[in-house]
């Protein structure tokens, strides 16, 4: 994941003039209204420190109007990641960063989702009314855990429009050094509190966890050793262990959600760029097999970044079609919906019209707000397979080209640099070298 650093506190431009969120009334006391659990997430995207939120008046519009386009599930973050600290000392509370997100959210459509980190610095020692955003990664301490619940209910009550929360981030502050192992009692002591408190709220609430990063070793690295494997290498056995104990010991879960990588943990891919993507489809299958529960991909990589945080020198149809693979593995997998990381650079260097890997051109530019190739992958992507479509990977008889289809729809993606053909729904499908094709089957 990309560490938040400091956060961007500029109000920016609104959206909307929007004075409460739910309909005018903030905070409503006591549990809100019992409603249906609201539409199902799918596939969509996490807003980071830059997003659509702020920059240009011309960029802010012309990307709303994209998003507004094709809705889907938009992912924000309680602290970091372009929100301010909710709650700087106890009882007084900020919430103008996440109104701003949520007037975007709702301004386009967008089914919101809740991830809730980071905390407040007084929760884990830090110093009541000041924020250190180098330590937004550290976990609360136990004493405060009720405290993180207790502002977990107050968030879901401002925002009713929120169904879905994600409980904490990576196990961020959850290694133990000590014993060499993820602390995932304490993890979970902090997860119940949260799901029972948002339960209360409103019982319809959807709550999951535990956004374990599933780490994973090449083949013939002998570094924690798992029989969750496969030619992409094994997920370490530190993750199985604490992803079991929340699994036996969770206060309750609508849903399991993790993210990781097509590549290992250092950095490696087996066999090869494409074929390391089966990881999603193997490790997502143990998940279901083991949980019994949807589901979703918090964050999902394919492209290992350089020394600067930027990213490798494909071009954009290899990364695409490296992007399109991981969606029909994690598909294949049983995965109900995921989301993509960090839509939006900075404005700098890559972060303009070329961003790499970006959804949209910064809105920092009048010129920015374009849609990019990865946004029209995703949103056909999330209109042609919704929850309930349940595509499964297609044999085409080709060893490059993929596909994916629900008996309506057929995503191609040729993994190869050079064209290929297969023939799909009773006709011959030609699909350029690193090539992304949709077919219609009515055709």
């Amino acid at each position: 994941m990309i560490v938040a650093g400091a956060v961007v506190l500029g109000v920016g431009l609104l959206f909307v003039l929007w004075s409460a969120p739910g309909g005018g009334q903030r905070d409503a006391k006591g549990p809100a209204r019992e409603r249906a659990a609201g539409p199902a997430v799918g596939w969509g995207f996490t807003h980071t420190q830059f997003s659509a939120d702020r920059g240009a008046d011309a960029a802010v519009e012309r990307v709303a109007r994209v998003l507004a386009g094709q809705p889907m599930a938009q992912n924000q973050h309680l602290m970091g990641w372009g929100a301010g600290n909710p709650e700087p000392s106890p009882g007084r509370y900020d919430f103008d960063d996440l109104d701003r997100r949520m007037a975007l959210i709702r301004r386009t459509g967008g089914t919101p989702v809740l991830t809730l980190c980071c905390a407040p610095d007084w929760m884990k020692g830090g110093t009541p009314g000041r924020t250190d955003w180098s330590q937004l990664e550290k976990a609360p301490e136990p004493d405060h855990y009720p405290d993180f619940a207790a502002l977990a209910g107050k968030i879901a009550r401002r925002y009713p429009e929120i169904r879905h929360f994600v409980v904490w981030n990576e196990f961020k502050g959850f290694f133990d050094d000590a014993k060499g192992r993820w602390d995932a009692e304490d993890y979970t002591r902090l997860y119940n509190l949260v799901y029972q408190e948002l339960k209360k709220v409103n019982a319809h609430n959807q709550v999951g966890g535990p956004y374990l990063v599933m780490d994973s070793y090449v083949p013939g690295d002998g570094r924690y050793p798992s029989a969750l494997k496969g030619t992409w290498g094994h997920v370490d056995q530190r993750t199985l262990d604490a992803f079991a104990y929340w699994n036996r010991h969770k206060a309750g879960a609508d849903f399991v959600v993790v993210d990781g990588s097509s590549y290992s943990k250092d950095d490696r891919y087996a066999p090869d760029v494409f074929t390391a993507a089966r990881k999603f489809a193997e490790v997502g299958r143990w998940l279901r097999r083991t949980s019994g529960l949807p589901l979703w991909w918090a964050e999902w990589y394919v492209e290992v970044a350089d020394e600067r945080g930027g990213r490798r020198g494909w071009s954009e149809r290899e990364r695409v079609a490296a992007q399109a693979t991981a969606l029909i593995e994690m598909a294949e997998g049983g995965a109900a919906g995921g989301f993509y990381w960090n839509p939006e650079g900075d404005g700098k260097g890559q972060g303009g019209k070329d961003c790499p890997g970006c959804l949209w051109s910064s809105t920092e530019s009048a010129d920015g707000g374009r849609e990019l190739p990865m946004w029209t992958l995703l949103a056909r992507f999330s209109r042609a397979f919704p929850p309930d479509a349940h595509p499964r990977e297609m044999a085409t008889g080709s060893d490059d080209i993929l596909g994916l289809s629900d008996g309506r729809t057929a995503l191609l993606v040729n993994t190869a640099d050079r064209p290929g053909s297969v023939r799909v729904g009773g006709k011959e499908r030609v699909v350029d070298g690193y090539g992304v094709r949709w077919v219609s089957l009515a055709e």
